[in-house]
């Protein structure tokens, strides 16, 4: 793994240089005014993260290519009381999921979000559809175009699969602010058809209430988020929390969040199925924020999650216990004209109940800013441990949204 990891810094240097010779700087994305103030307009992002990966996976085939994320996201609105949104892509494109023609689920584009939101006060707004106002904490609201480490906090994103599509709902929602307090939260259907497809057991519950129980007995799920800013104020306009400004903004924000859903878990009591409550409960804290004039700059998060996804869950790397997470990056000096590097490291540790052993997760990397968060190119060495299994993994990842 070593000598790899040499190999792929040396590459990733070189490849910094190259591409920084051409990059232009993007700004703004593309968006089509429809009246002379700009209050009637159309908006369209569009951005792609291509990773080369080694593994030490035994399966793995070393380095395997894939494209992490391929998205497009349009909003519009005819007055500043409406708003429509869709966003739609495909994510982990590679030669596990590729089919022959195109036409096989790996290879489909798929909606992310679609929602209609109604300002009913200045500060105020509710809506409805597939949306992406979670609760929790603030990376189960993060954004994939700003991210400071290579990718999300899997664990975070906590429900991912298991009562949504993808970390979205399909409910209704509200947000706001009240001075320096931003809030959202949620009524949403829960999913029948999860990724744990498990029948009920013993013991240990799974994941699969509205499966099992009907949807009557444990269709609905509750969420929320809440976070004071006490320097700038983050925008709230879009669901997607940042994951670092560069310096361009000196933000600190500290916040708490909520999941229920009532029933969500199933679990064997003799012959019958009964119902568990599912409910994670997080805190964290946020802090950006620009070092000097010379454009060094600051990241820093942390947050504590207590879940109880049933007695003694445990599925893939989700279950019922603790977890504390924190990441931290250092911009060096630099402007957004020329290369800015940001080295960082996150840590993260998992408990849960049904074993004695905690899953660890530690990762090293490099954000290049080519041309700030719109072009940029990251090197990550990421090691897992959950009892004996120990995999490490190096990641080159190319990015551009426009």
């Amino acid at each position: 793994m070593r000598k790899h990891l040499f190999l792929w810094l040396g590459v990733f240097m070189y490849s910094s240089g190259l591409l920084a010779q051409a990059s232009p700087y993007y700004k703004g994305g593309l968006k089509v005014d429809f009246d002379e103030d700009g209050k009637k307009y159309l908006r369209i992002i569009s951005w792609a993260q291509f990773h080369a990966v080694y593994s030490d996976a035994e399966a793995a085939s070393n380095p395997s290519f894939k494209v992490r994320r391929a998205r497009v996201l349009m909003f519009s609105q005819i007055n500043e009381k409406f708003l429509i949104l869709s966003h739609f892509g495909l994510n982990s494109l590679s030669s596990t999921t590729m089919s022959p023609t195109g036409k096989e689920e790996g290879s489909q584009l798929f909606f992310h979000d679609v929602w209609a939101q109604y300002k009913i006060l200045p500060d105020h707004v509710i809506g409805g559809g597939l949306h992406y106002f979670n609760g929790i904490s603030r990376l189960n609201n993060q954004s994939t175009l700003n991210m400071l480490t290579l990718d999300n906090n899997r664990q975070s994103w906590s429900t991912l699969g298991l009562a949504d599509q993808f970390a979205r709902h399909v409910g209704v929602f509200a947000k706001g602010k009240f001075g320096k307090l931003q809030y959202r939260i949620a009524i949403n259907d829960a999913i029948v058809n999860s990724l744990d497809t498990r029948d009920a057991m013993n013991g240990e519950a799974v994941y699969a209430g509205t499966r099992l129980l009907g949807s009557k007995e444990a269709g609905k799920v509750y969420a929320g988020y809440m976070d004071f800013h006490f320097l700038d104020q983050e925008s709230n306009f879009l669901p997607f929390k940042v994951g670092s400004y560069l310096g361009g903004k000196k933000v600190f924000n500290v916040g708490a969040g909520f999941f229920l859903h009532p029933q969500g878990a199933a679990i064997l009591d003799g012959a019958e199925i009964k119902g568990e409550d599912v409910k994670i409960l997080a805190a964290d804290i946020f802090y950006d924020t620009p070092l000097s004039d010379n454009g060094s700059a600051l990241t820093a998060y942390g947050v504590f999650q207590s879940n109880f996804y049933g007695t003694n869950y445990l599925y893939s790397a989700y279950g019922t216990g603790n977890m504390m997470y924190g990441h931290f990056g250092y911009v060096l000096p630099g402007t957004l004209e020329k290369i800015r590097f940001q080295p960082y490291l996150a840590y993260a540790v998992n408990t849960y109940d049904a074993v004695d052993d905690n899953r660890t997760v530690f990762s090293l990397g490099t954000n290049t800013y080519l041309s700030g968060n719109n072009s940029k190119l990251t090197l990550e060495y990421q090691h897992q441990k959950f009892g004996d299994t120990k995999l490490g993994t190096v990641t080159l990842q190319a990015m551009i949204y426009l």
